[in-house]
């Protein structure tokens, strides 16, 4: 039988059956861990034990097995066992007390392990709160940086103002120098004069209100006196005379009372009636004392103010007195300051003259150095001119001398060729001193007599042959016939003509490149360049093609919608003057047509007070600081390039002046347009304008202009055609419309022929308890009416689309729809009229007067963009807020719906949750939170799929 193995300790105590063999060894095999191990073994349910001994051991892996027969006629004693079990049960004991140890140890590494977790909790709490910390730390020095970058800004700003007005200080300087010079003398004597005669005045008006005073003041004490004692005294006739008739009536209810005792009637009432009218009377004499205490105190206290007043008036006295001396003093004192004046105004004019004829001396000397530079500048053009003619004449005579060369090598060339082909052609007998070498196609012809001739014939001219000469003819040698060995083998080829390269390809040098410096080089240039732009315009030509065929009903319709489905794009912020902007957005018209825009709307571009364009001086001044006249033509001809509207910020409504009135106010424009105080509305507060009244609002910062001028009207008009005809703008966004007539604009419109136009008329929402007022109807009324005002010609910004959405999008969506079912901007009214924004270089930017919430931007473009009306994309968003992309799918989904600015809408909802509407056949997008989707509506036919989805801020469906 083969080998088992023993059970463990663990298994002792119970019985197993094995099997018996009698008179045959059993062979176990147990582990090595005791050398001599004794099993007990139950057979038949009797426990027996057997003797052990070792046969043999091995090992097995990393167990050792020994081998050991059993007896069965062997017997071990039983205490040998019983030892071997207490053994084992201590093993089992010490095992259970390590499983013991092993438990609590585990559980100790548990409690170990979370307290590890949580003070990583807590390590990353408090991490979490360090870092939370310094970003509240870095944003507050962001904004203190900020803060101070903008009053750094404000103070430059200021201090570029106070220059301007500096330098116009001193040209003014130099004008008022003579005036001051002749009025000082007599400003000064009309002053002096008007101190005597004020002192005078003062001095006669003070005697006359102290006079004045003190009689009003005696006046009044005496009839006060007199009105108070006559009262006191008719009051006192009259309480006596009521004292005398309660008297006598008082003596006959005595009577009676004697006459009603004597008839023993009951004299109680009686009685009780007079002690009532005894009291009534006592009462009376109380007052009447009261009064004449009061009327005493009254009469005191008039006499206490007719005392004080006539100490007034002797004050008065003293002080007309005072005032006297003062004035003799004055008088002495301003004759001294006069003179004093006087003599500093001497010496100041002198000083001013002397300064003046220095200045002349240095401006003359510097205006005879300049001419001496400019003459000498004209003289080095004019050599450079010169040496420029002198270089052309010569590398044209070189030319010449060239092709002359070029002709007589061809006569030679030819010459050759021809012997060349009588040598090969005709067989003819040579002399014995002469000697024929052919060698690939070019015969040297060595003779005795004229040799040298024959070796000019052979080698040519006698010149180095130019590099792209001798590619050339290397080019060419393959097509010489193979090389002779002698005159007989030449004289018996198959060859019959030479193929020698053509004149023009060997010694045109007209072809060749021309080197720098070389005259010519400035008409290949030129000739470059045309062909540069003849290449632009026929893609421009193409594109427009293409387009026109890919959209036939794209036209123009009127300057107030333009194509009607126009997108504006801001081409700045509040902060673009401060780069060569012209350049840096000329580099994005690519992209902004790419995109789907059709019309960039670009910043003021005259020269202006401040640097953002909107005091403008000279308006025929286009160098600006967002750049010069030159980039300002380019950036518009790339915009036309790509078929982008270039339109004009334009400010009509105020102009700065150039110089002071005599008054010293600023109301004298320079430029072009020389216009005085008469330009000026008369109820401008500042610039005492001489015109008439504005028909608008003030723009207190400058002088604002009268446009009910003629010509005012005239010169605007002229303005915008030279913008138009000249400088290339398509349109206008015109600034502050609030301050003028809409009629006005219309007569400036249908003289410029504007593509599209735009106006700013800026009005204050309705708000009732610092919350934004649902019914908004007043506010857009005065921006149709002022789009009315202009008949149609021009458009206008929707503010209150604008303010309305500031809180419709934080779960107001109710405050979209107007109580007739449409929007509730100038959209719901006149939608082909509404220019729709969400943010501009006012309400935004560094300025942030109004910005919009920043968590619900896309919100607002995804509304302006699917609506009808006329969207504007701010410059900011499109390329500093990392929403390019987004702006761009929307644009996408606009133009493949065709929304256009007259496209129909309906509002299916507009509640808390959100907003829901159908624009046009082809569009339907959702705002808001809710669960919603066009198959959930009943009133949606057709096949809708999702064009763009972002979840629970908007979406947009698509008409398959």
């Amino acid at each position: 039988m083969g080998a088992a193995v023993l059970p463990d300790a663990a298994t002792f105590g119970v019985s197993k059956r094995y099997p018996f063999v009698p008179r045959r060894p059993f062979i176990l095999g147990i582990t090595s861990t005791l050398p001599r191990r004794i099993r007990n073994y139950s057979f038949a349910d009797k426990r027996i034990f057997k003797s052990a001994h070792t046969v043999f051991s091995h090992t097995n892996g990393d167990d050792m097995f020994t081998d050991i027969v059993v007896d069965q006629d062997g017997y071990s004693g039983k205490n040998e066992v019983m030892r071997k079990e207490d053994e084992l049960m201590a093993a089992k004991k010490a095992l259970s007390e390590a499983q013991d140890t092993q438990e609590a140890i585990e559980k100790e590494r548990d409690q170990l392990l979370e307290e590890l977790a949580r003070s990583e909790a807590k390590k990353q709490e408090f991490i979490a709160a360090i870092l939370h910390d310094k970003e509240v730390a870095i944003a507050e020095l962001e904004a203190a940086k900020s803060l101070f970058q903008k009053n750094l800004e404000e103070s430059v700003e200021e201090k570029f103002a106070l220059q301007s007005k500096l330098v116009l200080a001193k040209q003014d300087a130099v004008d008022l120098a003579v005036q001051v010079e002749k009025l000082a003398e007599a400003a000064f004597q009309q002053a002096t004069s008007h101190i005597l005669q004020d002192a005078q005045l003062r001095i006669s008006s003070a005697e006359t209100t102290a006079a004045e005073a003190a009689y009003l003041i005696e006046k009044k004490i005496m009839d006060a006196t007199e009105g108070t004692i006559s009262s006191i005294v008719e009051k006192s006739k009259y309480a006596i005379e009521r004292a005398l008739v309660v008297a006598e009536e008082a003596g006959e209810h005595a009577k009676d009372a004697m006459k009603i005792f004597i008839d023993d009637t009951s004299p109680f009432m009686e009685i009780a009636s007079v002690q009532e009218e005894n009291i009534k009377l006592q009462r009376m004499v109380s007052d009447i004392e009261s009064q004449l205490i009061i009327a005493r105190n009254e009469v005191s206290r008039l006499i206490i103010e007719s005392e004080h007043t006539k100490q007034q008036q002797k004050a008065f006295e003293q002080r007309a007195i005072d005032a006297e001396k003062a004035l003799l003093d004055l008088q002495e004192s301003s004759r001294k300051t006069t003179l004093q004046q006087e003599e500093e105004m001497k010496s100041l004019l002198e000083r001013m003259r002397k300064d003046a004829a220095d200045k002349t001396k240095a401006i003359s000397k510097a205006l005879k150095t300049d001419l001496k530079n400019i003459k000498a500048t004209i003289e080095a053009s004019k050599e450079v001119v010169l040496s420029k003619d002198n270089a052309y004449l010569r590398r044209c005579e070189a030319l010449q001398r060239s092709l002359m060369a070029s002709e007589d090598a061809l006569k030679m060339w030819r010459q050759r060729a021809e012997m060349a082909e009588s040598l090969l052609m005709k067989e003819r007998k040579q002399d014995e001193d002469s000697i024929y070498v052919v060698n690939g196609g070019r015969i040297d012809l060595l003779t005795d007599v004229d040799s040298q001739k024959w070796k000019l014939l052979s080698d040519g001219p006698r010149r180095e042959i130019p590099q792209w000469m001798a590619r050339r003819i290397t080019a060419v040698i393959p097509k010489f016939p193979p090389r002779k060995t002698d005159v007989a083998e030449a004289l018996t080829s198959k060859f019959r003509s030479l193929e020698l390269p053509k004149a023009d390809e060997v010694w045109s040098i007209a072809r060749e490149k021309p080197k720098e410096g070389d005259t010519l080089i400035e008409h290949v240039f030129e000739r470059e360049t045309i062909e540069r732009k003849r290449k632009a315009l026929e893609r421009a030509l193409q594109r427009k093609t293409i387009q026109w065929e890919r959209a036939p009903e794209k036209k123009l319709i009127e300057p107030g919608t333009g194509t009607g489905r126009e997108i504006v794009f801001q081409g700045f912020n509040w902060e673009s003057w401060r780069r060569s902007w012209y350049t840096e957005l000329a580099s994005k018209t690519a992209d902004l047509s790419k995109c789907g825009v059709t019309a960039v709307w670009l910043p003021p571009p005259t020269e202006s007070v401040s640097a953002q364009g909107y005091m403008p001086s000279d308006l025929y001044n286009l160098n600006s600081s967002y750049g010069s006249v030159e980039e300002l033509k380019y950036c518009i001809e790339e915009m036309h390039s790509h078929d982008l509207l270039a339109l004009g910020d334009v400010v009509l409504n105020h102009r700065c002046a150039h110089k002071q009135s005599p008054n010293g106010v600023w109301n004298i424009f320079g430029g072009k347009l020389a216009w005085g105080p008469e330009a000026i509305v008369c109820d401008d507060p500042n610039f005492q304008g001489r015109g008439n009244p504005s028909s608008g609002d003030i723009f207190h910062a400058a002088p604002n202009i009268d446009h009910s001028q003629d010509f005012v009207r005239k010169d605007i008009k002229e303005w915008l055609n030279w913008l138009r005809n000249d400088i290339g703008f398509d349109g206008w966004r015109l600034d502050f419309v609030k301050g003028f007539s809409g009629t006005y604009v219309k007569e400036y419109i249908e003289t410029s022929n504007p593509v599209f136009a735009i106006g700013e008329y800026w009005d204050s929402l309705a708000y009732e308890h610092g919350s934004l007022c649902y019914n908004q109807d007043a506010h857009r009324q005065r921006i149709v009416n002022w789009i009315n005002a202009t008949g149609g010609t021009s458009s206008a910004f929707d503010i209150t689309t604008k303010g309305i959405l500031h809180s419709a999008l934080h779960n107001e969506y109710w405050r979209m729809i107007d109580p007739q079912g449409k929007p509730t901007g100038v959209m719901g009214w006149w939608p082909s009229r509404a220019v729709t924004f969400i943010e501009n270089h006012d309400t935004g930017s560094t300025q942030g007067h109004w910005p919009f919430p920043r968590d619900k931007l896309m919100q607002g473009y995804a509304y302006i963009l699917t609506h009808p009306g006329t969207p504007v994309i701010f410059y900011d968003h499109f390329y500093d807020f990392g929403i390019h992309d987004v702006i761009t799918e929307l644009i996408e989904a606009r133009k493949r719906a065709g929304i256009h600015c007259r496209s129909s809408i309906k509002i299916y909802h507009a509640n808390n949750e959100g907003y829901v509407a159908q624009i046009g056949d082809a569009l339907v997008m959702k705002l808001g939170q809710f669960d919603w989707n066009p198959s959930k509506e009943n009133r949606l036919d057709g096949s809708w799929q999702k064009f763009v989805d972002k979840g629970s801020d908007y979406q947009v469906w698509l008409r398959q």
